[in-house]
């Protein structure tokens, strides 16, 4: 969990989920899904109290997905995010990105316990190629602190 590997087998899988994506226009996670997408990425937003979100249908659960995923990028309230690691067990889906600020301890846990392809305490677009703007001088100045996935 965590490792170097499970954060580029993740940023290579071209159709995510995105749980807890906000109608909010410029809530990080409509601002993120329309990054990925820029990137060339397919996300499926997923969020129990909309049927459309940025022009996009929208989801109530995992488990009513259209397709299979290469995995979840969680972008829950903390307090959510244990449920929603349980939901993508359940739909069958192993590979997950809880984005930094979604953790909480007891999410974390359960990943561990199921040795899960988990990632955590990372923004995926510090990842998802080709980086830009803000992401690029952050993944920059982690690499120079050290602070890079190993």
């Amino acid at each position: 969990m965590d490792t170097r590997q499970d954060l580029l087998s993740f940023v290579a899988e071209r159709t995510l989920a995105m749980v807890g994506m906000s109608r909010a226009p410029h809530s990080f996670s409509a601002s993120a899904a329309r990054e990925l997408r820029a990137r060339g990425y397919r996300v499926l937003p997923v969020n129990p109290h909309a049927t459309a979100i940025d022009g996009e249908k929208c989801y109530p659960s995992l488990a009513a997905l259209p397709e299979k995923v290469g995995g979840a990028l969680l972008v829950t309230p903390p307090a959510a995010t244990e449920q929603a690691v349980r939901d993508a067990v359940a739909a069958g889906i192993d590979h997950l990105w809880i984005q930094q600020g979604a953790e909480s301890s007891g999410a974390l846990a359960f990943c561990r316990e199921r040795n899960l392809r988990a990632v955590s305490r990372q923004c995926i677009l510090m990842f998802a190629e080709p980086v830009r703007g803000f992401h690029r001088l952050h993944r920059w100045c982690n690499k120079l602190l050290g602070r890079w996935p190993r």
